[in-house]
């Protein structure tokens, strides 16, 4: 029989981290919320083949000890166990939170609900792991995921040692610390090899500054059209999907018209990403970032307050990953302009409100 933290382990990205590219394919799961917004997070778990049967939203800010609160907590867990024959819950084996809970929340979550439980970070987490396709995005993706362990494991072994929570499997506290402790070692382990590589891609860019090549790099929302505009301009295949994430990995290209000029597409960005999440990834936007020119490609097919949340997502991400002094010239190219539906002039309006400046329009028809 699984215990708590065996549940809690498997949402927070788990120790073992060998996942199949479908491995929760086909999972049922019901969505908590304290917003009404739940779009964005449904599709996340779309992607990842998940199917929200419910969102039960309860207004107000956050409970700081468990997102919502232990009465509506406790009525949902007795309402999972009792496993009512023909009830809309029938087959659910997961709860998400749409919210980037604390270790602490988790824990009690956990401990309330008794079932598995995925916040938005865990999300992006498991979604993150079945797009890494290559050795860097695997070990970005391992990176993040043995620091989420930790932050969890680290709450337990102090609730383990305070007696705040006790006989969480065989050994207690002492267990547990030895988990953690593994834990650690794998990170500093995967650190070392991030930062070797993160070397290599910064000798790589510098010689390529020193023969005089010039590069423009893409950022972005996730899902906004980066690698559409990227195949257009290089003419070298990507995989180009329409789901989110896909690219996790930089991919770097001449472009056609112009072979002295290189072009990096890379990973996007997401509404509420924690930074030492997106850290995680830093040698890869590097290759993006540090750069003469830099496309920020917006999806000119959204709502007009989708694309000025989109925007503000983006360039305060760009900059807080840009060094002041030596930021590169940055414009915005509106995709998808063939499924406009605004006003273009409230679009421009947006992006100038922005300190920014439309560069192009492009369509992929």
């Amino acid at each position: 029989m699984a215990t708590g933290a065996d549940f809690l382990l498997s949402g927070s990205a788990g120790v073992q981290l060998q996942e199949g590219q479908r491995a929760h394919e086909g999972r049922r799961a019901i969505l908590l919320t304290r917003k009404t917004d739940v779009g964005e997070f449904t599709s996340l778990a779309s992607t990842m083949g998940i199917k929200i049967i419910e969102v039960i939203h309860q207004p107000g800010s956050p409970d700081p000890r468990h997102v919502l609160g232990s009465g509506r907590l406790e009525a949902i867990r007795d309402e999972l166990k009792a496993k009512v024959e023909g009830h809309p819950w029938s087959g659910v084996d997961l709860v998400m939170v749409h919210h980037n809970a604390s270790p602490r929340q988790l824990v009690n979550l956990n401990e309330i609900l008794e079932f598995e439980v995925w916040d938005r970070v865990r999300l992006l987490l498991h979604l993150f792991t079945n797009h890494a396709n290559s050795v860097e995005a695997r070990t970005q993706v391992r990176l993040a995921r043995l620091r989420a362990d930790s932050s969890v494991l680290r709450e337990i072994v102090h609730r383990e040692t305070t007696g705040e929570r006790m006989g969480w499997g065989a050994g207690g506290k002492h267990a547990w610390q030895g988990v953690l402790e593994t834990v650690q070692r794998e990170v500093v382990a995967v650190q070392k090899k991030q930062r070797k590589h993160a070397l290599s891609q910064a000798e790589r860019r510098r010689q390529r500054k020193k023969s005089g090549v010039s590069t423009v790099g893409l950022a972005g929302y996730t899902n906004a059209g980066k690698s559409t505009l990227f195949m257009a301009l290089s003419g070298k295949d990507v995989l180009i999907e329409d789901r989110l994430f896909s690219t996790l990995e930089t991919t770097v290209g001449r472009m056609l018209s112009s072979p002295r000029v290189l072009m990096a597409d890379t990973i996007g960005f997401i509404d509420r990403i924690p930074a030492e999440l997106l850290d995680a990834f830093r040698a890869t936007l590097a290759e993006s970032l540090e750069c003469d020119l830099l496309l920020l490609v917006l999806d000119a097919g959204d709502s007009l307050s989708e694309i000025d949340r989109k925007l503000k997502t983006s360039r305060r991400d760009l900059l807080e990953r840009m060094n002041g002094d030596d930021r590169p010239i940055t414009g915005v190219v509106l995709s998808k302009i063939d499924l406009l539906k605004e006003d273009i002039n409230e679009i421009y309006n947006l992006v100038e409100e922005n300190s920014l400046e439309v560069f192009a329009e492009v369509s992929a028809i």
